[in-house]
């Protein structure tokens, strides 16, 4: 098996479009502070349901939360458990204020990771964490919905197994309900809570 993923990023024109101005807007503005791109004015977060191993997950469940959502797959060999895992470490350096944060893992690969498979593969990084998985419509259409690219590659050699190229940029998504952040894939877990500080603040 290949140990390598390829990150495909700005796969949305519009969310794409709004990521590299905000990151020219905060370099401008020298808001050093900021490790991700801060989206001012706030775009809506689209609303979906997807499935968790105790059955339906609305997006909207968690308003009153500030929701670190991520699209990745179970089977990923670096990026996807890397991402998790500065996700949990900057959770843990939130301490008490980590109870107002909830991370959202979706399944681009619902073929392989079922709502169980899910559940154990993101609890394995923090119990609170969530795993989401659903049909390869609906999946297809909430990715979309937040600019997220993933195609699967070829297997290698005589391998059944295979990888998925996916964007890896991580959404954070206000108490509101709306984009407030976007991280990008090689942000680290002290950056991360350094973020999410300031946006609890807010």
């Amino acid at each position: 098996m290949r140990r390598r993923t390829s990150i495909l990023l700005g796969a949305s024109l519009g969310l794409g479009a709004a990521v590299l101005f905000v990151f020219g807007a905060n370099l401008r503005s020298g808001a050093t502070a900021l490790n991700g791109a801060l989206i001012e004015p706030p775009l809506p977060a689209e609303d979906f349901t997807l499935t968790s191993v105790a059955g339906p997950v609305r997006l909207s469940d968690f308003l009153g939360r500030t929701v670190v959502l991520f699209f990745g797959y179970t089977h990923c060999p670096d990026v996807c458990p890397l991402t998790m895992s500065r996700v949990a470490q900057a959770l843990k350096a939130l301490e008490s204020d980590a109870d107002r944060v909830q991370a959202i893992m979706v399944s681009i690969d619902p073929e392989r990771d079922s709502p169980g498979r899910m559940a154990e593969y993101v609890q394995s990084f923090n119990p609170g964490f969530l795993g989401l998985s659903g049909s390869a419509e609906e999946v297809s259409r909430v990715a979309a919905s937040y600019g997220i690219f993933y195609a699967r590659a070829a297997a290698s050699g005589e391998s059944d197994d295979y990888l998925v190229d996916h964007t890896a940029t991580v959404t954070v998504i206000s108490p509101e309900g709306s984009i407030q952040m976007l991280w990008p894939t090689d942000l680290r877990s002290e950056e991360m809570a350094s973020d999410l500080r300031y946006l609890l603040r807010r």
